[in-house]
């Protein structure tokens, strides 16, 4: 018998029973439904820790100091001071492939202008720290490598930070009082939204880094080191450099821990990321469960229909119908329900993403791949579940079947 002959007869028999036919391919529908939406939240997750991982800046390495222990406590990287400009500076004349450094230190502190103040992040950095993390001005200029040497009273701040204390008024050439300290703002960033950690990173005030230390927060020793690399390529071979380097300055001798920890932009990615990839296999398998289910749905009534129409299959075999045909009709019924689900799945999947999306301001990230997956799995149930009811209608003996009541 012709393909197109067997087409239009398995068509005709999903024709007859509109309604059971519907029923069936919601099964498939709310499954492929599932899956492109799930999938897509979890790619929404995904893309969003990696732009804002790209916000830290391309191609950088970040070195902590130390942790301290008290009472058996320890209180993590960063708290003790362990490093020193003259670590800065020596990774900046000894390692080649650098290609801007910068010192940090962090404290959070209340910051007052006029009649307002506003608890803030004060961050001291080195020029270098804008190139760094790619971070442009919106309005004014950094502060410069001469502001760092006399430790100047200039400023940068945030979006935040100026919207708090100046409202909409320009804060250009106006003054911030830290602990007293009057410092000008010289500059305004550009926003730049929230952090990895969830944190407002346009609330800030940055000044040099030998301000912060002598005028604010009172140090003698560095939080951590920022490292921007010429190249991607380059940063295992410069992280293992640093490495070493501040292990010859500090005095650590073979088998002893480092009193510091340098960690790759690669690095962080991979760990911030691995999270938001193994929420995306728990939604897509969870989704898939209902694929699953669909699939069954489709067996059920596809042994159903053979059971229905046996005298029917008798018929056919008794005016030269092959087994083969048979078992093609069937398979196409099958496969002709799933496919057709799976169109209408990703259709609700994509429009489901959209809304959420919309209403709910949740970042979803539809991928062709993922729909493609989606349509392949919804055609493979279709076979899989079909093969069997199509099989068994196939093995009908004829005289049997025309008999069956």
């Amino acid at each position: 018998m012709k393909a197109s002959a067997t087409l239009r007869i398995a068509l005709r028999a999903l024709r007859r029973n509109k309604l059971r036919t519907g029923l069936t391919m919601l099964g498939i529908v709310i499954g492929v439904g599932a899956v492109v939406a799930m999938v897509g939240i979890g790619n929404g997750a995904k893309s969003q820790v990696e732009a804002q991982i790209a916000s830290l800046g391309e191609n950088v390495i970040l070195i902590f100091s130390g942790s301290t222990t008290s009472s058996g406590i320890r209180t993590g990287w960063g708290s003790a001071g362990t490093l020193k400009i003259e670590d800065m500076d020596a990774i900046r004349r000894e390692v080649p492939g650098v290609a801007a450094i910068s010192a940090e230190v962090r404290a959070a502190n209340q910051v007052a202008a006029g009649n307002q103040n506003w608890m803030t992040q004060v961050l001291g950095e080195s020029p270098d720290y804008f190139t760094i993390r790619q971070w442009p001005l919106k309005d004014g200029a950094i502060f410069t490598e001469q502001d760092v040497r006399s430790s100047n009273k200039t400023a940068v701040i945030g979006q935040t930070t100026a919207r708090q204390l100046f409202g909409d008024e320009s804060p250009l050439g106006k003054i911030i009082r830290i602990k007293q300290v009057p410092f000008v703002i010289t500059g305004v960033l550009s926003p730049k939204g929230l952090s990895v950690m969830g944190s407002d990173q346009d609330d800030v005030v940055i000044l040099p880094y030998t301000s912060a230390m002598k005028r604010v927060m009172g140090l003698t020793m560095l939080r951590g080191i920022s490292v921007q690399t010429e190249s991607a390529k380059d940063l295992p071979h410069i992280q293992q450099q640093i490495i070493s380097l501040l292990r010859e300055r500090h005095h650590i001798t073979r088998g002893k821990d480092d009193d510091f920890t340098v960690r790759s932009q690669e690095e962080i990615a991979a760990t911030a990321t691995e999270t938001s990839r193994i929420l995306t296999i728990l939604l897509g398998a969870v989704a898939g469960v209902s694929l699953l289910v669909g699939g069954i749905g489709i067996m059920n009534i596809m042994l159903v229909s053979v059971t229905e129409r046996t005298r029917e299959i008798g018929i056919r075999m008794a005016v030269g119908a092959h087994g083969r045909d048979i078992l093609i009709q069937f398979l196409i019924e099958s496969i002709t329900l799933s496919s057709i689900g799976g169109i209408l799945g990703i259709l609700l999947g994509i429009g489901s993403s959209q809304m959420l999306s919309t209403f709910a301001a949740w970042p979803t990230v539809i991928s062709p791949g993922a729909i493609a997956i989606a349509f392949g799995f919804s055609a493979g149930v279709g076979i899989f579940f079909g093969f069997y009811p199509a099989r068994k209608a196939a093995a009908l003996d004829p005289i049997e079947a025309l008999r069956y009541e």
